[in-house]
């Protein structure tokens, strides 16, 4: 495969699984917010807490999307090092979103419904490009013999395609 052709094919790959990481993630912010704005506003639950919760649930939804639709290709062995991983990066990711709301909130004081879903936004999008990176690279592994089988079926493309010599000699 040519170089400009193996980059293409790379790039497209790259782009199919940033938009099904968005649209698993998407779905996850969306149970993310639901799940802090009604907690906050429904119990008395401080704001930091009431976003633990929130991300909590947010992560066991991502989980299934990730697993079964954003990620079903990859390496289905070892389940309980995947899951390991995924809760460990997640917590990383916790930290990273709640952080910034808790900065807001406790440094700044910024504790306005508004401000707090503002801050929350923020952390999330901090947190989802770590989370991005970690999934991809330590939990949701590709198979290993993936890239050579696409680079032999790509080789064994070209080569049909282009006419033999049938002259001999």
């Amino acid at each position: 495969m040519s170089e400009p052709s193996a980059l293409r094919s790379k790039l497209a790959a790259l782009t199919r699984e940033v938009v099904k990481f968005g649209a698993v993630g998407g779905a996850g912010v969306v149970v993310n917010f639901a799940v802090f704005n009604l907690v906050r506003h429904l119990t008395e639950v401080p704001v930091v807490r009431a976003s633990i919760v929130a991300t909590v649930v947010a992560t066991g939804t991502n989980y299934v999307g990730y697993r079964y639709f954003a990620y079903r290709d990859r390496d289905k062995q070892g389940r309980t090092k995947e899951l390991t991983l995924f809760l460990l990066f997640s917590v990383v990711g916790l930290v990273i979103e709640n952080g910034v709301l808790y900065a807001a909130t406790y440094g700044f004081g910024w504790d306005s419904p508004l401000q707090s879903n503002i801050f929350k936004f923020l952390g999330i999008g901090i947190a989802t490009l770590f989370r991005f990176w970690s999934y991809r690279s330590w939990v949701f592994r590709a198979l290993p013999a993936r890239e050579a089988v696409e680079t032999a079926e790509s080789f064994l493309a070209d080569g049909a395609a282009r006419p033999r010599s049938t002259s001999r000699k």
